[in-house]
């Protein structure tokens, strides 16, 4: 009885001990503020396995909380003014990742988006991230570190630039707008790269080394408007931020958003019903409650064994 006892007691120890190791990621917590909906989309890195999702919808005022691996890379943006057409193909107005679906399935935005990039358990341990307006943008977004340590800096780009976009750099839509008559609307800002494709701007070519690429007119308003995020190639010593063992919340609009964005064709009809990690949508939780649901099962049939 004594030798069941101390079997059943290793046995409880050792399946925490790996449990607990298998929970041993970050949480990103994707907010949307905005006052429509948002779709974000997830690409990993080179080398790096693609989440459980790659893309989903939030409306105004939902949040969906996602698991990452400590050692993952990756980027999120948000998608805006999307619709399914009548031949049930998915695209967007911005950040449209090709795939014809709600899943971006490894594919990545289609400029000009508002990047969040991560590059987890990196150099020293340390997690680094930053928001990137180098490939343009779409949305205001910041990313807040949560529970880490080290110089754990809260960044991003709160302003609405869409409207104050100089006007060879404004991606413009037919769209509806709420009290309004239907007509273009700027609803992104483009990089001078996507623009004008010299490689003075996309620091390309003769221009593609931190001496010879040089913030133009056109990086320095992105900057001045968003001091913490990335305004060309080279900018990271004002951009790039580094903190360990941190959740992140991943906002969009932050500050209060004005912007009354209804539909871009298509039906616009929201897409429900998609497969989303974090419980909504297939009534599924995520991956860590059902570890933790697991684990309770297990250490109470253990401690029902030795009792």
């Amino acid at each position: 009885m004594e030798a069941s006892t101390q079997f059943a007691v290793t046995l409880l120890f050792v399946f925490l001990f790996y449990s607990i190791r298998g929970l041993d990621s970050a949480t990103f917590t994707i907010v949307n503020k905005c006052s429509y909906p948002v779709w974000p989309g997830i690409l990993s890195g080179a080398g790096t396995a693609q989440l459980t999702t790659t893309g989903f919808a939030l409306e105004s005022g939902e949040t969906n909380v996602i698991a990452v691996p400590t050692a993952w890379s990756g980027r999120i943006w948000g998608r805006t003014l999307c619709s399914t057409d009548s031949t049930g193909i998915f695209s967007c107005a911005t950040g449209d990742c090709g795939s014809s679906k709600v899943e971006c399935t490894g594919s990545g935005a289609v400029p000009p988006a508002t990047l969040a990039e991560f590059t987890l358990n990196g150099a020293g341990g340390m997690d680094f991230y930053d928001v990137s307006l180098v490939d343009g943008y779409n949305l205001p977004m910041t990313i807040e570190p949560r529970g880490g340590g080290g110089n754990c800096t809260t960044t991003g780009c709160t302003v609405d630039l869409n409207e104050a976009c100089p006007t060879e750099l404004k991606l413009k839509v037919k769209i509806a707008v709420e009290g309004e008559e239907s007509g273009e609307k700027s609803v992104a800002c483009k990089s001078a790269c996507e623009a004008f494709g010299d490689p003075l701007y996309c620091c390309s070519g003769a221009y593609a080394t931190p001496q010879t690429c040089r913030p133009s007119a056109y990086a320095q308003y992105f900057k001045n408007a968003c001091p913490r995020a990335y305004s060309y190639a080279y900018d990271d010593g004002t951009s790039t931020f580094t903190c360990s063992s941190a959740d992140y919340v991943i906002t969009f609009c932050s500050a209060p958003s004005k912007s009354k964005l209804i539909k871009s064709g298509g039906s616009g009809k929201f897409p429900f019903g998609v497969d989303i990690w974090a419980g909504r949508g297939n009534g599924q939780g995520d991956e860590s409650t059902t570890k933790m649901m697991i684990m309770a099962l297990v250490i109470g049939a253990v401690l029902t064994m030795i009792l």
